[in-house]
């Protein structure tokens, strides 16, 4: 029988990513709260001293939503795709930077090529976080662990944090148990005492409407799934998802990792704090649908590839998922050729519900000899 602690899989995950990259640029904010999701205006100043003047939550107006929070402004309440002047109520005095993506793009870079020198069995799984299969290298978990954050740092003075586990499933659940720069180590023994406490909704996979419907169930943590049946699973949650829940809340996972593969789509969603209505809520749903057409472009050009299909996902406050696609004339990978695709797939869905989440896909991938869309138009968002 095959030894299920015989795998080494490490998940490593950029601490804070986007704030820590700015506080980078601006040493001065350690330990302060700050946010990441301001308007071009909120770019900071330089005084002729050499010394910065930032911009506070108190003076931002409009209805766009927060990026990402230091760990200092998640203490306060704050935390990504929260409204902006929710925010500012809780955090009035709180630092608000906007978004730099150059920036961002670059630290990812060196992040990973850290990672690959102490061992090349990567998946690149986003812009801050990958698996690594260190199963056949010579040291203990721990030492490999400190390695790997010390390259990380030393390259990006960043901090990460590691989970290493007998496979991804618990390697990513893991790696968020001693957040921020924390290590996390496990085996298949751990399970009662470090697994199964964690709320259901930590598995990857487990979104919102299958947590609400464990919680209807009486079910909040992963230990309380694995107590299940399967058949009970099946019955209550479909053959395929009650299988799987089965599976996972047992830490069973025998997905390799995949460093090669050619992907056939490329997506990014997001799940709102509170449902948001088409016209009251037209800001904050357009700088989320921005931010998520960046980060879609962001995947695209940091893998190499364009797209001729251009999807929008909505999910509305009845749980109904509705979805659009177009076709591009000529592939793209620029933000604004996505996002003027995207808009035109919004102009055929009813938006008569508040919506609860809201996706953006590019699917026909291909390698360009060139980048295209780099003229598109500028447009505005219209839930009209």
């Amino acid at each position: 029988m095959c030894d299920v602690n015989a795998r080494r899989i490490a998940h490593i995950d950029m601490d804070a990513f986007f704030a820590s990259c700015e506080l980078s640029q601006y040493p001065e904010l350690r330990g302060l709260p700050v946010v990441v999701g301001g308007r071009a205006s909120d770019t900071p100043q330089l005084n002729e001293d050499g010394t910065h003047v930032f911009s506070r939550l108190r003076d931002y107006v409009g209805r766009g939503v927060l990026t990402t929070a230091t760990y200092e402004a998640r203490a306060l309440g704050l935390h990504s795709a929260m409204p902006t002047m929710r925010a500012a109520k809780l955090a009035p005095d709180a630092i608000i930077l906007p978004v730099n993506f150059n920036l961002y793009r670059r630290y990812s870079r060196l992040f990973k090529e850290a990672i690959r020198s102490v061992s090349p069995v990567i998946q690149d799984i986003g812009i801050d976080e990958v698996y690594v299969d260190i199963t056949m290298l010579d040291e203990d978990s721990l030492t490999i662990a400190q390695r790997l954050k010390t390259a990380v740092l030393e390259a990006t003075s960043l901090t990460c944090s590691v989970g290493i586990a007998p496979n991804k499933l618990l390697a990513k659940l893991c790696s968020d148990i001693q957040k921020p720069d924390g290590i996390t180590i496990i085996n298949m023994e751990d399970l009662p005492t470090r697994i199964w406490p964690m709320p259901a909704r930590k598995i990857n996979g487990i979104g919102p409407k299958a947590s609400a419907k464990l919680e209807s169930l009486g079910i909040q943590t992963i230990g309380e799934i694995a107590t299940l049946h399967e058949a009970w699973l099946t019955q209550h949650f479909g053959q395929s998802y009650g299988k799987w829940l089965y599976r996972v809340s047992r830490g069973h996972d025998d997905r390799p990792l995949v460093t090669e593969s050619e992907p056939v789509s490329m997506s990014r969603e997001t799940t709102f704090e509170r449902n948001l209505h088409a016209v009251r809520d037209k800001q904050a749903l357009s700088t989320a649908f921005t931010q998520l057409c960046e980060r879609v472009a962001d995947d695209l050009q940091r893998k190499g590839y364009v797209c001729r299909k251009i999807g929008l996902k909505l999910r509305f406050d009845d749980f109904k998922t509705v979805t659009r696609d177009l076709t591009l004339l000529k592939p793209v990978a620029d933000a604004q050729s996505i996002r003027k695709a995207a808009g035109k797939c919004l102009k055929r869905i009813d938006l008569d519900r508040t919506i609860r989440l809201l996706g953006v896909k590019a699917s026909g991938l291909e390698r360009p000899g060139r980048q295209p869309g780099e003229e598109s138009e500028q447009y505005a968002f219209n839930f009209d």
